[in-house]
């Protein structure tokens, strides 16, 4: 027997259930599948746990700080990490709670567990059942990567996902990747006490990101006793007495680190290997990753791809713009498009960065002229007052335009003040008109209007 929907969502990610409410409000019947866990990435083993965990290993620095601010607290700080672990399951088991409670009560959704595969281009199997509906969104998101290096299978190591569940602090942790996920693991588990060195194949950490910020970031751990190896061309692993020894090929440092415990974090791939999307002729790259166009469709009708899987921004804000855009494109009658939307994303470090639109090395590869601003954070009240005056702002705007192009953060609260560039962006007002904005004191963001004073030609 076959049961027939308006929708069929494949994924109770980020995008999912908010597209399932919108679907059901307009009077469709959706069905939504989930094989594991409700919500997705982010509420189970990504932003949810682990901004849970920086918070922990925020307040564990803090505590150590304390005299700087003249509270004075009697004896060593001490890590409780079952305590710590527990904390974020909490914050993730009632999000995941709340998510599944919400799709189960909405009217005319239809909620069903298990491994969803397509038969047809129409037509997906779940276990015994066979579902079809002429609308089919998958929001399968993504899982962490695991290359094939060197000795990689004969010895233990985790991922973004058993991370998380970790509740005890490593001897010695080496982090395999010197990017987003891996330096957040980096800080919080050097604050809750362990040996940290981490492993980047490229020349500097975060290479996505300009020089001068890679160099910023990189002083920042290294400030807080973290051992930073770049330039590892030949990574490789081997079982040891304490542990893992992981082979380095550096232009400098011993050849070799032994590790209680390694984590790899190279990189997320999609979930889409096993959805045989090979039975209904949906398209992927090499990656795996599903091609869509500018709405989010892919080369088959009636298919759509939201969030990870798409190859369009890793990021929970992204996958829930993908629903957006697909919602508002089906249900009221917009042209809405992925290439509309202004990159802005977070490293959660302390102090984070903030950033959006392009790097400096990405506007001068556009060959427009080229306006500059730069502000170290020891100018921000807030952050003096903090006692967290580490990293600097800085913006890049197209000199004939004024538009902005691209903004940067790397301070106490970079996070949420550099939303003020990317609304000034989103709204393509010209950077002076934010010159005669009037920022609260004492306030990261008072800093702006001086930021964008200071601009000078590039070069």
């Amino acid at each position: 027997m076959t049961r027939r929907f308006d929708a069929i969502i494949v994924g109770a990610g980020q995008a999912g259930p908010s597209l399932a409410g919108r679907l059901t409000g307009a009077g469709m019947t959706v069905a939504i599948i989930e094989r594991k866990l409700f919500g997705g990435t982010c509420v189970n083993t990504g932003c949810m746990p682990t901004k849970t965990l920086v918070a922990s290993a925020y307040a564990a620095h803090l505590a150590r700080r304390s005299a700087d601010y003249g509270v004075m607290l009697g004896g060593p700080v001490r890590i409780d990490m079952a305590r710590v672990h527990e904390r974020a399951a909490t914050v993730s088991r009632n999000s995941r709670t709340n998510v599944e409670k919400w799709l189960r009560g909405m009217d005319r959704c239809t909620v069903l567990t298990g491994h969803a595969r397509f038969t047809g281009p129409d037509r997906i199997v779940v276990g015994e059942e066979t579902l079809t509906a002429p609308r089919i969104f998958l929001n399968v998101g993504g899982r962490a990567l695991v290359p094939a290096m060197p000795g990689v299978d004969r010895v233990p190591f985790l991922t973004n996902t058993s991370m998380v569940a970790l509740d005890r602090v490593p001897k010695h942790l080496v982090v395999v990747g010197g990017s987003y996920i891996g330096l957040e693991f980096a800080q919080m588990h050097r604050r809750f006490g362990a040996e940290v060195t981490v492993v980047e194949k490229g020349p500097r950490l975060v290479g996505r990101e300009d020089e001068d910020m890679s160099q910023a970031i990189r002083e920042i751990l290294e400030g807080e006793g973290i051992a930073v190896r770049t330039g590892a061309e030949c990574i490789r692993f081997a079982p040891h007495a304490e542990g893992v020894a992981v082979g380095l090929d550096c232009s400098e440092g011993a050849p070799e680190v032994i590790g209680s415990d390694v984590l790899l974090a190279v990189g997320r791939r999609p979930n889409t290997d096993d959805l045989g999307l090979e039975h209904a002729g949906v398209a992927v790259d090499e990656r795996g990753t599903i091609k869509v166009d500018d709405g989010l469709a892919t080369s088959v009708p009636g298919i759509w791809a939201l969030g990870d899987c798409n190859g369009r921004g890793a990021f929970t804000h992204t996958a829930y713009n993908d629903f957006e855009i697909v919602a508002a494109n089906l249900l009221d009658g917009e042209n809405c498009r992925v290439s509309e939307r202004i990159p802005g994303y977070a490293l959660y470090i302390d102090p984070p960065l903030g950033r959006v639109g392009m790097t400096l090395a990405q506007a001068r590869a556009s060959g427009r002229p080229l306006l500059v601003g730069r502000r170290p954070m020891t100018r921000v009240g807030r952050a003096v007052e903090k006692g967290e005056t580490q990293g600097f702002m800085s913006v890049v705007a197209d000199a004939e335009t004024k538009q902005i192009l691209g903004a940067a953060i790397l301070g106490t609260s970079g996070d949420e003040a550099i939303h003020g560039l990317l609304d000034a962006m989103n709204a393509r007002v010209p950077y002076p008109t934010l010159r005669w904005a009037v920022p609260i004191h004492p306030t990261v963001s008072e800093l702006i209007p001086t930021l964008l004073e200071s601009m000078q030609p590039e070069g």
